[in-house]
């Protein structure tokens, strides 16, 4: 991933701009040297030719130096003129540097932009991914919760049911021991009534036979 940092600041001068530069420096050290040698040149002719009191050879030194005089002023016109356009040159070089970078920043700065929204946009999916598959486990939660309780009270029903079946079967339990009871009380009952009605049947047939 780019990331828009800060970078050092652009350099207009390569190897070649450098070796330019100094050959220019050069060339206005030359020109400026010139210039200075030309007007000393100029007031030493003047005041060699005013010493020795010559009208003829003052107007000759005069005309010579206003020529020299010329010669320098032109010389560090054009010096000045090269200084500008080279100044110019300069801050033209720079202007296409920093153009450069900003273009370079700009396409880098758009480069991380497109990446971060990417970013964001896939954080922002999982989120929902998460939140929507938090709501179904809610609900899944809620509804296990509801099972728990439907069961807690079928298993309290079906408690309530086994216990009243349980007072049932002892219910139950007693009224047969109380039938086996009665069984074995209505067994004897017969019992002691077959032997009675043997007895009355043998003593009738006893006083049958006596009577005959």
């Amino acid at each position: 991933m780019t990331s828009p940092v800060g970078s050092s600041t652009p350099r207009s001068s390569s190897p070649a701009g450098s070796g330019a530069a100094g050959s220019r420096r050069r060339q206005r050290s030359t020109r400026v040297v010139v210039a200075v040698v030309l007007l000393v040149l100029a007031a030493a002719v003047v005041a060699a030719t005013a010493a020795s009191g010559s009208v003829l050879l003052i107007t000759g030194a005069a005309a010579l130096a206003v020529v020299l005089g010329a010669a320098a002023t032109r010389i560090t016109h054009t010096e000045l003129i090269d200084s500008r356009t080279a100044a110019a040159r300069d801050r033209a070089e720079q202007a296409r540097a920093y153009a450069d970078l900003t273009a370079t920043r700009t396409a880098e700065n758009v480069e991380f932009a497109s990446d971060m929204t990417g970013q964001v946009a896939r954080r922002d999916a999982t989120i929902s991914r998460l939140e929507k598959r938090l709501t179904e486990a809610a609900g899944e939660l809620a509804q296990a919760r509801r099972d728990l309780g439907d069961a807690r009270d079928r298993a309290e029903r079906t408690e309530a049911d086994l216990a009243t079946t349980r007072r049932s079967l002892a219910a139950a339990d007693e009224r047969a021991t109380q039938a086996v009871v009665r069984v074995a009380e209505l067994e004897h009952e017969i019992d002691v009534l077959r032997a009675e009605w043997q007895a009355a049947a043998t003593a009738q047939e006893g006083t049958r036979r006596r009577a005959v």
